[in-house]
């Protein structure tokens, strides 16, 4: 499994955005450009689908820019993502790689599938409960506050397995 281009690039520019010192201004495709090492018109096409998911917010003109649409708080790092590029795995995975044949040959029993879809959850409550604004820190921080989360959501999880 990878995490493509589009995902860390995607998900590096909101932040960027979300860490911008006059967060009402915003950053312009320039800014944004220059800050994270991209070419201008990948990072158009980037913030142009953050846009379309109402992640991001955009005003024209000389001083215009990108800001985001509500706040850190409230956007999680999953709607980001899903909006990049969707699911590591999701139910159409299986139609695309049926080998030879029209359907997979595994098609009724399949305990392949049942792994994805179990990382696919896993992934899903991980990146649910984290906002940008857990990753606006220092890294050393973030990487705490995460660790943390990550326990606080085993744990939880333990407690809801049958005995």
């Amino acid at each position: 499994m990878k995490i493509s281009a589009q995902d860390e690039y995607g998900l590096r520019i909101i932040l960027r955005i979300a860490r911008a010192e006059d967060p009402e201004e915003g950053l312009t495709i320039a800014q944004l450009a220059e800050l994270e090492g991209l070419s201008h018109p990948y990072v158009a096409k980037i913030t142009r689908v953050l846009r379309i998911a109402e992640l991001l917010d955009s005003t024209k003109g000389r001083k215009g820019g990108y800001v985001l649409a509500k706040p850190a708080k409230e956007i999680k790092v999953a709607e980001v993502l899903r909006s990049l590029g969707g699911k590591l795995f999701d139910a159409e995975f299986c139609a695309s790689y049926s080998g030879q044949g029209k359907i997979c040959t595994n098609s009724l029993d399949c305990s392949v599938r049942s792994l994805w879809q179990m990382v696919q959850g896993c992934v899903d409550k991980l990146l649910d409960s984290v906002t940008l604004d857990d990753l606006i820190g220092k890294e050393e921080n973030t990487s705490q506050h995460l660790q943390d989360m990550a326990n606080q959501l085993a744990l939880t999880q333990k407690q809801s397995d049958p005995v």
